[in-house]
């Protein structure tokens, strides 16, 4: 304290106060802290988050398009993002730069604009209808990004409707956008480790038992898994086992039946460590016999695989769900040709519980023709359910005749009194062979010739998820182009279509279950959504308007009187 007044009654205060300032921030240039005080941790990055981005030895280059007068909740998604972006920054470095782009902006040295380049890529816009200050207009809202990294470029959708209707509440768009805040950290952090990985985890798409391999897959195929995972076929019923070089077993609307042979090879796939999802069609239905006929018998198809899956925790049972909360189809109510969109309920719109990684914050995911599922116990075996029916729902038994009449009255809603049946289950353990103490000395010298023995159980605790509804993952046709996965092609062109969230939900199941990088933590983050009680506002208006303007006002009045009248009292003295 004595050197400090030694300093300031000296000749030299004045240069060492400058000299000391410039050190100051000198040092601040170089060695960044912050104090987060939000109870959520909203401006803190997870270890996981951090680690990949102090990982990177190149630039990674983001470009947003959320530049524009925006609504105030997408202004608010926008100013989340840059917040969200300088986080990245701060621990980065210079290996992270971002910029913010419009839609409307020309790509340099061309005249297309980025608005039709991402269109022409998937990546879909927002249909808003926002008061600008030219009057109410049609808005589109692109609410994507792009993450550039060396030669790769990989997509991040930081915002998802959550249902079909867009005029919702002030709370629930709130709470939507609140919800995409959330994930944003994940999203952005994800994308970059992935544009970052020199080599893709292989992926078996499993063919010989009547899996669809045409157009259908047109989507799973080339949008959803080929820039992240490398996806080869491979035949069940031909090749001898399933090698440990493919991650994980991918297994979709199988049609014919599983002999012990194939099953042994997915079993021993299990017990080596491989993973497995399946989306299976327990019973025969299908919307073309429906289109030709106007109704159809669902059937089980015979697929021989409850034994499989009872051993490791779950039966897919030989029903179908039916729900109020379902997807449309137009019907000819009246049998003019006037066609109407009625709800369907054998197109069950199935909810997100958020109670795991695999389906935090996940809009609505639309199924045909769906089975209910039941989890068995089994020691050591954990069962979570992903996807269930809303609260109005139920099960009809097969063989049961489906009809297009069906729709001409309005469904008995006492009828659907059923409430969260589940749909699709991550089973995670240690699971036991269905072949323990059943296999013959053929079959394991048969093994050994391929380098592998037989198991007995697993190695270590494994993963399988099983989805009942085959096509949930495959994509329609309309006039001879391949949907978006979750796009019914019967409402296309109608106010009706939607894509639902099938493909993100295919994804998460991915990441949780090969992802190593264990961003689980960034994406189990929850952002609390304190909105303004707006009885109280209204009730309490003027006093807040005296609070925030008129107070301020008479605060600088009093000050400036103050301040006169001890000026006048100084010099009067």
């Amino acid at each position: 304290m004595a050197l400090l007044n030694k300093i300031w009654k000296s000749k030299f205060w004045l240069p060492i106060t400058i000299a000391a300032m410039v050190a100051i921030n000198w040092l601040a240039s170089i060695y960044h802290t912050r104090l987060d005080f939000t109870n959520e941790k909203r401006f803190t990055l997870s270890s996981p988050t951090k680690k990949i981005v102090k990982q990177l030895d190149d630039v990674v280059l983001i470009d947003v398009f959320l530049k524009g007068e925006f609504p105030s909740g997408f202004k608010k998604l926008a100013n989340s993002t840059a917040e969200i972006l300088q986080e990245f920054k701060e621990i980065g470095g210079k290996n992270i730069q971002y910029n913010f782009i419009s839609p409307d902006d020309e790509l340099e040295g061309t005249n297309i604009k980025w608005g039709d380049t991402l269109t022409a890529s998937g990546l879909y816009p927002i249909n808003l209808k926002s008061q600008l200050k030219a009057g109410e207009q049609q808005q589109l809202v692109y609410p994507v990004a792009l993450v550039h990294y060396k030669q790769n470029s990989l997509p991040v959708v930081l915002f998802e409707q959550k249902g079909m209707d867009v005029k919702k509440s002030y709370a629930d768009a709130m709470k939507d956008l609140n919800s995409a805040e959330a994930l944003m950290e994940f999203k952005f952090a994800d994308a970059i480790y992935k544009a970052s990985q020199t080599t893709k985890p292989m992926i078996a798409y499993v063919i010989g038992n009547g899996e669809p391999q045409d157009v259908r897959i047109y989507d799973l195929a080339e949008n959803t898994l080929s820039q992240d995972y490398n996806l080869q076929q491979f035949n069940l019923a031909t090749l001898p086992l399933i090698p440990d070089t493919f991650k994980l077993l991918l297994l979709v609307k199988p049609t014919e039946k599983f002999s012990d042979d194939e099953k042994l090879k997915i079993d021993q796939f299990v017990m080596r460590g491989g993973k497995v999802i399946m989306f299976l069609d327990k019973l025969n239905a299908e919307m073309d016999s429906l289109r030709i006929k106007n109704k159809v018998i669902a059937y089980d198809r015979g697929l021989e695989l409850n034994d499989l899956l009872f051993k490791y925790g779950v039966r897919v049972n030989n029903d179908l769900v039916m729900d109020l909360q379902c997807d449309f189809l137009p019907f000819d109510v009246n049998g003019n040709g006037q066609f109407d969109f009625l709800h369907w309920n054998y197109f069950p719109l199935f909810e997100s519980k958020s109670n795991h990684v695999i389906n935090k914050n996940l809009g609505l995911v639309s199924g045909r023709f769906v089975n209910s599922i039941d989890t068995i116990e089994v020691e050591g075996i954990k069962k979570t359910i992903l996807l269930s029916s809303s609260s109005n729902a139920k099960t009809i038994a097969t063989p049961a005749l489906i009809s297009g009449k069906e729709n001409s009255n309005e469904p008995e809603s006492d009828k659907f009194k059923k409430a969260n049946i589940p749909v699709a289950v991550l089973l995670e353990g240690k699971f036991t062979s269905l072949f323990k103490n059943r296999v013959s000395q053929a079959i394991t010298d048969s093994l050994e010739q391929y380098g592998v023995s037989f198991m007995q159980e697993c190695i270590s605790d494994n993963k399988i998820i099983v989805v009942a509804d085959g096509d949930m993952v495959l994509n329609s046709i309309s006039k001879n182009e391949p949907l978006p996965m979750g796009v019914n092609p019967l409402t296309v062109g109608s106010q009706y279509q939607y894509q639902f969230a099938n493909a993100t939900f295919l994804q998460n199941c991915l990441d949780y279950l090969l992802n190593p990088s264990n961003l689980s933590e960034a994406k189990a983050k929850d952002y609390t959504l304190r909105l303004l009680d707006s009885k109280k506002v209204t009730a309490n208006k003027t006093i807040w308007q005296l609070i925030t303007i008129a107070l301020p006002i008479a605060l600088v009045i009093l000050f400036a009187f103050i301040f006169q009248w001890l000026h006048k009292r100084k010099h009067t003295i």
